[in-house]
């Protein structure tokens, strides 16, 4: 017991190593966490005190025990059972699908990583490349909301940069908790998007299994309180008009909605607009060819905000117009009713979208000379628009009186330099073979009546071509 015993140095250096990391695990790592999470719980705190829906704790929770709580749950744990069922394989190996569900659809919400990084990177990506304008009803809907209710954003979906719109102008209300597709589960944007509160799904999985892991985080996100935001088109608008919406999550969040518990479910509508969609043209290929597939590159698409931040950095404005957001009439389950069917309900709920999306220049001027359909002087364009915006809803209206002759001027400038309108001796007119991307931002506001329009039919004559996939 008392005799020396000796030891290869690199024996001696492995045992050290091995005493370290077990010292480090069972003692002073735990302290650690523990030291950071109280931190990170004091903070949260303080946040929630000047948020007008402070973060709850389902939210809050770690990612490793909503796994757990969600491969657990009772009608997962059936849903396991079928699976291996009807597959013919054991139910551990059921049981290892749904969590590998799990673990692809639970995210993993950092307060700092949302609040500190998120809302910075979304407020600076906005106003770099829109002016951006809300409702001034906004703050007094959003305000008026019960504080006990589940608030579900339901957006119309234009563009991508629907995300960090909603995201900035949502920032000093809520954290909001989004459903994105596959396009974003790339490395390093997957871990961003996770970190913000998001939660990936597969829109063409038809699998039992999968849906109900989805559907059951979705309920229990929804009973815990967390404030979410759907796109029930399903994915952006190839005609840049409103689409028929899907039921998929919406039905998930109806299915397990209790009349008579705690929480109503109260359902916002966003209206979304802009006098520029940067994937317009790639929206547009993608609806001639009936397809969705999206030809633009991201390292394509990096660069590009990239070299409009170092502009904007510099001082030169270089912003595409207005971007503009709307909330409607919120609607509450709990008065509507349980029972109304979804896909009933979904048809209202864009209908309130429908009346409440904002107004803008370029659709204005889409709309003027797609009716025209012959060159304008732009003192006769400007005439034209301001007559047409009239006649829109007065809450509707984006552009002020006063401010509008300088918007159309710019938003001229802008279409000429894309090559989409062009300047003749005769005044304006549409550029041959760009006639869609008019139609494009004309069919966003296409459901408001206009007493001079004339028949769709008529409009394509007179373009001289096709126009597919699209009202105007």
């Amino acid at each position: 017991m008392t005799q020396t015993v000796q030891l290869p140095l690199w024996l001696f250096i492995l045992i050290v190593v091995f005493a370290a990391v077990t010292a480090l695990s069972h003692f002073l790592l735990p302290s650690v966490r523990w030291f950071f999470r109280r931190r990170l719980e004091r903070a949260v705190a303080r946040l929630n005190k000047r948020l007008t829906r402070p973060i709850e704790p389902f939210k809050l929770a770690r990612r490793h025990d909503m796994i757990q709580r969600l491969i657990y749950d009772p009608e997962v744990s059936q849903e396991i059972v079928n699976y291996a069922r009807s597959n013919g394989v054991p139910e551990n190996v059921a049981f290892q699908k749904a969590r590998e569900y799990a673990r692809e659809i639970v995210p993993r919400f950092s307060a700092f990583a949302y609040f500190s990084f998120g809302i910075r990177l979304a407020r600076l990506l906005t106003n770099t490349v829109y002016r951006v304008e809300t409702a001034v009803s906004n703050e007094t809907t959003f305000a008026a909301l019960p504080r006990d209710a589940t608030v579900v954003f339901i957006m119309n979906h234009r563009s991508n940069m629907d995300y960090m719109l909603v995201t900035y102008l949502a920032a000093r209300s809520s954290a909001l908790s989004y459903a994105v597709g596959e396009w974003a589960r790339v490395w390093p944007l997957s871990t961003l998007i996770r970190s913000m509160g998001a939660y990936f799904i597969r829109r063409r999985s038809r699998g039992a299994l999968y849906r109900k892991v989805l559907a059951r985080y979705v309920q229990m996100a929804t009973t815990g309180g967390v404030t979410q935001a759907f796109y029930p088109e399903g994915g952006l608008s190839l005609t840049g008009a409103l689409q028929p919406p899907k039921v998929g999550l919406l039905s998930y969040v109806v299915d397990g909605f209790d009349p008579e518990g705690e929480r109503d479910i109260i359902f916002v509508p966003v209206a979304i607009n802009y006098d520029r969609v940067l994937e317009d043209r790639v929206l547009i290929a993608a609806g001639q060819r009936g397809d969705r597939r999206f030809g633009a590159r991201i390292t394509v698409v990096v660069g590009f905000v990239l070299r409009k931040m170092w502009r904007r950095l510099r001082g030169r404005d270089t912003r595409f117009g207005t971007a503009a957001v709307t909330f409607g009439d919120p609607l509450s389950l709990r008065r509507t009713g349980a029972g109304v069917p979804v896909s009933e309900l979904s048809e209202m709920l864009m209908d309130r979208i429908a009346q409440a999306m904002p107004v803008l220049t370029v659709p204005l001027i889409a709309r003027v000379m797609l009716q025209a359909a012959r060159p304008m002087k732009e003192a006769d364009l400007l005439a034209e628009v301001a007559a047409t915006l009239e006649q829109m809803p007065p809450r509707n209206r984006v552009p002020k009186p006063d401010v509008l002759p300088e918007r159309v001027a710019r938003a001229v400038a802008r279409l000429k330099k894309r090559g989409v309108i062009s300047e003749g001796p005769e005044g304006l007119e549409i550029v041959e073979g760009q006639g869609p991307v008019l139609a494009f931002y004309a069919n966003s506001i296409a459901h408001f009546p206009w007493e001079d329009a004339a028949p769709a039919a008529e409009l394509l004559r007179l373009l001289g071509h096709k126009i597919t996939n699209g009202g105007i």
